[in-house]
Formats: structure tokens, sequence, C-alpha cells
């Protein structure tokens, strides 16, 4: 007969293997949890990370969706085009939304430059240089009486630049009497106003010297951001405007040069807007300041402030533009266009929250 009392009983082999059960999964999750944070801490570092997989992905499968007509030169050369104006003026949102704020005007300001610019150079008679140069100059003065009213007077920049994209707009129909000026008055009278519209091709792609400004705006922006201590300041505003404060940083001065800033650039978008569109419009670009916003936010800039590369945007718009092509050349309706760019932003927003709780 066999002695069972040397043996452990059954109760406590059923807890050991319980007991082991336990850490082995245990250990599954701190592993898979690992991994998760360590993708977490990935992307809160380069927050330009998601946007590129994203325009690489985007590519790769509408490359086989819509076919080999969506790998050519001309088309991928014609994205850059179709995106110029909405990327230049994602980069002007950008600087905004990076202090925490958002500007809902900078599509009105563009307008209302454009017409200034036009009705300068091609009513008035005034050199098309100088016409161009005012536009810049009331862009610039358009963003500093946002900076002003949120930073004298402390109102929110969502109500500050909300009231201000009805007074420019109205602005616009006033001084245009809700009338466009042609191509053709454009060309005698001011061809220089349709300069970004020019082309030149290189190979099989065609670019425009709009789609090269946007770059180089963005280039530009990312040295400023990046190499100078005005946007070290820009950062630390946006991350934590009272902490700013308290170290020296002179935030209202700062913010004032930012919003000018964002101005300026609505400028030169205004000046790229006529050769794009080759004609000056009131009514063009209607809904360009919303997606200018879509463009930040799937370019990884944080809707919080504080946080995102400047360059991301510009992947954004790109991101954009490869969607509409992508579903265009695959006889996508554009209601279902406009469907997808819905539900990649709540995505990429969604995804800024998860990074966000690194930091939280």
């Amino acid at each position: 007969m066999t002695d069972t009392s040397a043996l452990p009983p059954r109760g406590q082999e059923f807890e050991a293997s319980l007991d082991k059960s336990d850490r082995s999964v245990a250990a599954f999750e701190g592993q898979d949890k690992n991994v998760i944070d360590r993708l977490q801490h990935a992307l809160h570092a380069n927050p330009t990370m998601v946007p590129f997989i994203v325009l690489a992905l985007s590519i790769v499968a509408f490359g086989f969706i819509a076919g080999a007509n969506f790998f050519s030169a001309f088309n991928l050369s014609l994205i850059m085009q179709q995106v110029s104006i909405i990327g230049i003026l994602a980069a002007a949102q950008s600087l905004i939304i990076l202090t925490a704020g958002i500007d809902l005007s900078v599509g009105a300001i563009m307008v209302l430059m454009s017409v200034v610019a036009g009705n300068l150079a091609v009513s008035m008679g005034v050199p098309a240089p100088l016409a161009i140069g005012l536009g810049m100059v009331g862009g610039a003065a358009a963003g500093a009486l946002n900076g002003l009213f949120v930073t004298r007077f402390k109102l929110p920049p969502f109500i500050v630049t909300l009231g201000t994209w009805n007074i420019f707009f109205a602005l616009t129909l006033w001084l245009s009497g809700a009338q466009s000026i042609r191509s053709q008055d454009i060309d005698a009278a001011a061809p220089l106003l349709k300069f970004f519209g020019q082309s030149f091709r290189i190979g099989g792609a065609q670019f425009t010297y709009g789609s090269i400004l946007m770059v180089l705006i963005f280039a530009v922006l990312w040295y400023m951001l990046n190499r100078t201590a005005w946007g070290r300041h820009v950062y630390a505003i946006g991350d934590d405007k009272e902490a700013a404060e308290l170290s020296g940083i002179r935030t209202n001065r700062t913010l004032l040069s930012v919003y000018a800033l964002a101005g300026l650039v609505c400028g030169l978008a205004a000046w790229a807007s006529i050769g794009r569109v080759g004609s000056v419009s009131p009514q063009s670009f209607q809904e360009a300041n919303l997606q200018s916003i879509t463009a930040v936010v799937i370019g990884g800039i944080s809707l919080f402030g504080g946080r995102g590369s400047i360059m991301g945007p510009l992947v954004g718009a790109l991101i954009v533009g490869v969607f509409n092509s992508g579903l265009r050349l695959a006889g996508v309706d554009v209601l279902w266009q406009v469907f997808a760019i819905g539900w990649l932003t709540i995505v990429a927003v969604a995804i800024d929250q998860w990074i966000r709780k690194l930091s939280s």
C-alpha cells in the first residue's frame, strides 16, 4: 500500500498550479505592457512618426487600390500642387496650436489679402510688387489683431478668431463687391500675382512654384522653432503658460509675435492662392480653416499645445492629398472621400490622447 503522507495535499497542489499560472499570465501581461509602453514612449519622443507611417501605408495601399496610375510621377507631383495652399495655411495654424490656441480665421485672412492685393494691382494700378507686399503686411496686421485680443484682453483664441473670421469675411465681400477679378484682367495688369501658379517639369513630374513655396515655409519655420530661443519659448508657452512666465519668458510678447507671423504666412498664402486658382475670388477656399486644422491634427501636433513638430502638418496635408487622389482614382464618390478624412481626423486625435497619457 502506497504511503500518501509524504505527498502534498491535493489542495496544495491545486493552489501551487494556480500560483504558477498566475505568475505566467502576469509575466505575459508585463511583457505585453512593456512593448506598449516602449511604443508609447517612442511616439511621444517622435510625434511625427505616426503621420509618416500613415503616409507610407496610404501610398502603398492606394497604389494597389487605384492601380499603377497612382504611382506615376505626374500624379504624385499633382498631389503636391493640390495641397500647397492648405499646407501653407496649416503652417500658420501650427504656430497658433503649438501655443495651445486655435485660429479659425486663417482662411479668411488669406482670401481678404488676396482681394486687397488684387484690387490694388488690377483695379487701382498699384505696382504688383507693392500690392503683394501690402497684402502680406495686411496679413501680419490681421494676425496681430487676433494676438492683441488674446494677450491684452485675455480672450479665448477660439472666440476671438471666430469673431474675426466673420469680420474678415464681411470686409472681403465689401472690398470686392462680391465680384471676382478675372484671370484675363490679372494677366493684362499684374501677371506677377499668378507667379506661384507657374509650373516646371522634372522628368515626368510637374511642380508649381506654389508647392516649392510651401516646402520652403515649413523649412524656415522648422529652423525658427528648433534652432532659436523664440522657438523654445513658443513650445514652453504651449506646454505651460504660467510656468513659462515664472521662468522669465515674456509670454504676451511671444504670443503676439506668433499671431503676427501666422498672419504673415497667410499673406503669402494669399499670393500663392491667386496663382493656384488663376483669379481672385471672394468666395474661394470656404473650408480652408477646417482643412488647415485637419492637416495639423493628422500631422501629430497636439491640440493641447506644446508638443509636435512643424513638419508634421506638411505630412498631414500630404496624407489628405493622398487619400483624396487615391479614392478619386479608385472611383469613390467625393462624399465618401470627405467621410474617410473625417474618420482619419478622429483617429489622429485619439492617438494623440493616448500618447499624452505618458506625460499626465
